[in-house]
């Protein structure tokens, strides 16, 4: 018996989405932007020790592998050949930092989570060597010098991890953001991997500057970063190389941007003053502002939007940060086991209908914009006897929607021009009762696409487009018109002003909850954690050698 003949498809594009909490694997129609299959799965994460956030780089690039070879399996079942797939795009969770042998192709230390806070210290230390008049760090880089970004976590690295020294020091050490890793095991590894990234991710690490679009020497030389283990920088759409690996060999990479930036794209945000906010692990809320290099006031970041094209210009996006958004829901389901699964969290929230006067500040790794204090904490308040599980459910949820108020005050300021309404996207966008919480906050519509998979589909449409591959048109008449929800507010704003006020109230209470903590106060810290009783004994055993020695009987 014969086989079936594969049908004939337009042009395909896959996208691989290394999110913080999951690989994914998917493919899009180049002409209609609609997916055809995808497959995904959960990635671990490891906290070796309060604030710390690690990920397994092998874990990252096999779950990567994983979903490439299940999501090829489904297009066999759909009778579609893998030979009309034309290009592969590599968006991924920014900052986080890794570095990786490339004689042997190991990495030389867990990747360390954008969401890691253990280069406070080292972010203090060089706070004092930065002139108080002449901040050289954010005008070059538009950000604030903090623990968010990749290049106090290599310092700290560097620092603290000898093999790694030793592999610089030999010349085998290569680092990079999770772009980069994915990118060069795809293309070869140790057999001739390209080693690149592209200017959206390096605008997140602090030693790239956003103006010239290069390493930047003195930057490097600040943090101590030696420039021969950087990647080259690219443009965001281009072909980088071919895959090396599994049933996609020989498919060119030709799309690379970070998560927020795929989902700019994604959501067509391609007009100056266009926004869009993605609901994932944390929460991003970014403005297009075209050419222009846009400067905060408020607490914001200046970074660089996309650059389609090696030739196309660059275009740049204020942004606003919050930490934690998904996390909680995990953080509800893993560490409180309030819920089994995340999707549990719209009816627990629903049984309630209200927080009942209870705010959930979760600031698990201090608070980012409009802030940036990592001395924050997470808190739960005004709590009765009468609050139960749903209450807090519920305070989670609004907690998302407060944070976002907040970035978006902080943007409307910086842009004169207040936003009249919010285009979202992102899994936690499927919740309900999350998007009509935003908009009642928010006290305007919410606009949501009816396919969430907008960072996809953005990587998917810059790989598309890239000069030799030339199956996906950028061009405003070309583009596929998306399917859009909109969510009105339904309460009035002097409720949702009164909500938001007892939310910022609660906030200040979160603020400066931890200093950091010297070796000196660290041993202070392990001594103070000993048991009552070892106190006790070591008092009278103090007290009966000052009484023998005295003579005291």
């Amino acid at each position: 018996m014969e086989a079936p003949e594969k049908s004939v498809v337009e042009p395909l594009v896959a996208a691989v989405v290394q999110a913080t909490n999951s690989s994914r694997f998917l493919v899009f129609n180049s002409k209609t932007a609609e997916p055809l299959t995808h497959h995904q799965v959960e990635l671990t994460q490891e906290f070796p020790k309060e604030g710390w956030v690690e990920q397994d780089p092998k874990e990252i690039i096999q779950c990567t592998y994983e979903c490439m070879e299940r999501t090829c399996e489904k297009l066999n079942e759909l009778n579609i050949d893998l030979s009309n797939i034309k290009a592969i795009g590599v968006c991924n969770q920014r900052e986080t930092t890794l570095i990786w042998d490339k004689l042997t192709g190991e990495p030389l230390y867990n990747a360390v989570a954008w969401l890691d806070l253990r280069a406070q210290a080292t972010v203090e230390k060089l706070s004092k060597q930065i002139p108080g008049n002449n901040n050289f760090v954010k005008s070059k880089t538009g950000l604030p010098l903090s623990t968010y970004f990749s290049a106090v976590k290599l310092r700290w690295i560097l620092d603290n991890v000898q093999a790694v020294q030793t592999a610089v020091e030999e010349g085998r050490g290569l680092f990079g953001t999770i772009d980069s890793w994915l990118i060069w095991n795809l293309t070869g590894g140790v057999n001739g991997g390209v080693h690149c990234t592209d200017v959206t991710n390096a605008s997140r690490t602090m030693l790239f500057n956003i103006h010239s679009l290069e390493w930047d020497k003195e930057l490097c030389d600040f943090f101590e970063i030696p420039m021969n283990i950087l990647p080259k920088v690219c443009s965001s759409s281009e072909i980088y190389g071919k895959m090396k690996v599994g049933a996609l060999e020989g498919i060119p990479i030709s799309g690379c941007l970070g998560d927020q930036s795929a989902a700019l794209v994604g959501q067509m945000c391609f007009q100056e003053g266009q926004a869009k906010n993605t609901y994932g692990t944390g929460c991003f809320l970014l403005c297009n502002t075209g050419r222009k290099c846009v400067f905060s006031d408020h607490g914001l970041l200046t970074t660089v939007a996309y650059k389609l094209g090696r030739n196309k210009p660059v275009c740049y996006a204020l942004e606003g940060s919050v930490a934690i958004a998904g996390a909680v829901i995990r953080w509800l389901r893993d560490n409180l086991g309030i819920i089994e699964t995340s999707e549990e969290i719209e009816t627990l929230a629903k049984e309630a209908g209200t927080s009942y006067g209870c705010y959930f500040i979760p600031a698990f790794s201090g608070l980012y914009a409009p802030y940036w204090d990592p001395s924050a904490r997470g808190i739960i308040c005004g709590l009765t006897q009468f609050t139960n599980k749903s209450h807090i459910a519920f305070a989670a949820l609004e907690a998302v929607c407060f944070q976002t108020r907040e970035i978006l005050d902080a943007m409307n300021r910086d842009c004169g021009i207040p936003l009249s309404h919010l285009q979202v996207d992102g899994k936690m966008t499927n919740n309900k009762i999350l998007m009509q919480l935003q908009a009642d906050i928010l006290h305007i519509p919410v606009i949501k696409p009816t396919m969430p998979e907008t960072t996809a589909l953005g990587v998917a449409m810059a790989a598309g487009a890239a000069e030799g591959v030339d199956v996906w048109s950028l061009k405003p008449e070309d583009l596929s018109t998306v399917v859009m929800e909109r969510i009105e507010p339904r309460v009035e704003a002097i409720e949702s002003e009164n909500r938001y006020a007892t939310w910022k109230k609660a906030t200040m209470k979160s603020k400066g909850w931890v200093t950091t903590q010297s070796p000196e106060s660290e041993d202070s810290a392990a001594f103070s954690s000993l048991p009552l009783g070892f106190f006790i004994v070591s008092s009278m055993i103090i007290l009966i050698g000052a009484r023998y020695i005295s003579g005291i009987p």
